[in-house]
């Protein structure tokens, strides 16, 4: 098992305040009369060498530097504490404080492969989904993050990896399409040469099925961002039970505008499906899956359940698994069974926020 680092200086505290688009850096500048090139500064600093704190941004002159930490310390992410895996999983508790908002504690993971460096990051501090297997679903919402706050995890990533994450999966805390709008203002922090540079194909939105929001990703084509929908089960009134969300937008509805996704980008999306022993994993809800998405732009990941604690869910054995996704492949269905990352330190699927979070924050 990893152990927790640290009693609150476990890692950096970074001032985030200047994650921020462009435009609003180079107001600043222009309202405290400075030249509009001093903004392009800034921008280089933070986001091409990931320096938020302007007391080292060294080309500025000094009372500037002063000036921008007042607005930078207006926001802070602190590492509480982190966790190794014996696998290379990294998981980082970070504290949200500053602005109007209330502080809010969320969890990010790093996971290495070779080259690549994932970032799984959080959009929420907790879930309204309410996903009965999820240890984040059953914390509730407890606070909304911003823009800046959900794009300046890439910086924190940097600081504790010592290199910049190769990609980027919404797939921590919180259900992203449930505020389409900030998200989108968060990725455009995050791609291209006013952003962290992470190239848009290499960032990922996981949904539980907020179709709204795979309805507005369709309606983007261009943006070019991948999607992930978590689906976990093949009928309505299953999937009712394991995800919440279906009551409101059930399976028909919300593979409908999957293909619409599809159809417009052109993207194959990936359906998430963790396998629950004697729940969902049966050989005919395997062929009903298959049913359900046959000639679809589609991939299926099988996950295995990872546990947590005081739910009472088990993990498909290997034989259930490997047998429900010869059902798949056999329909012509692309499947991958994941093996599951940082489950040792609760840093896999379904994990984050089991035992570290603490509750004393409010609602948002």
């Amino acid at each position: 098992m990893g152990v927790w680092q640290g009693d609150g200086t476990a890692g950096p505290v970074l001032p985030i305040g200047l994650v921020r688009p462009k435009a609003e850096i180079e107001a600043l500048a222009v309202a405290w009369g400075q030249s509009r090139y001093r903004a392009d500064q800034v921008v280089r600093w933070v986001f091409r060498h990931g320096v938020t704190d302007p007391r080292a941004m060294t080309d500025l002159p000094a009372g500037l530097r002063d000036t921008l930490a007042e607005v930078a310390w207006q926001q802070v992410m602190e590492t509480r504490a982190l966790q190794h895996d014996p696998d290379g999983t990294v998981k980082g508790l970070l504290e949200l404080r500053g602005s109007a908002a209330a502080p809010a504690q969320i969890e990010a993971v790093l996971i290495p492969a070779g080259n690549r460096l994932t970032l799984c990051l959080s959009s929420q501090a907790g879930c309204a989904i309410g996903c009965p297997f999820c240890a984040t679903g059953r914390m509730g919402l407890r606070r909304n993050l911003q823009p800046g706050e959900i794009a300046a995890q890439v910086a924190w990533a940097r600081s504790v990896a010592g290199r910049w994450p190769s990609h980027v999966v919404f797939m921590g805390m919180g259900e992203p399409l449930a505020r389409y709008a900030v998200v989108r203002q968060a990725i455009e922090l995050l791609r291209g040469p006013g952003g962290f540079g992470i190239g848009t194909r290499r960032i990922t939105i996981s949904t539980a099925g907020v179709v709204p929001g795979i309805q507005a990703l369709a309606a983007e084509p261009a943006l070019q961002v991948g999607l992930a929908v978590s689906l976990h089960a093949p009928d309505d009134a299953l999937r009712d039970r394991l995800v919440p969300l279906n009551r409101r937008w059930p399976l028909e509805a919300l593979l409908s505008a999957v293909r619409e996704y599809t159809r417009a980008t052109r993207r194959r999306v990936s359906f998430e499906y963790v396998l629950l022993a004697g729940i969902n994993d049966s050989p005919a809800q395997a062929r009903l899956l298959a049913r359900r998405i046959e000639g679809m732009l589609a991939h299926v990941n099988l996950i295995a359940y990872n546990p947590v604690p005081g739910v009472p869910f088990e993990p498909s054995d290997e034989r259930a698994a490997q047998a429900f996704g010869a059902t798949l492949k056999a329909r012509g269905i692309a499947v991958t069974l994941r093996r599951p990352r940082g489950r040792r330190i609760d840093a896999a699927c379904g994990q984050l926020g089991a035992r570290h979070v603490t509750a004393n924050v409010s609602r948002g």
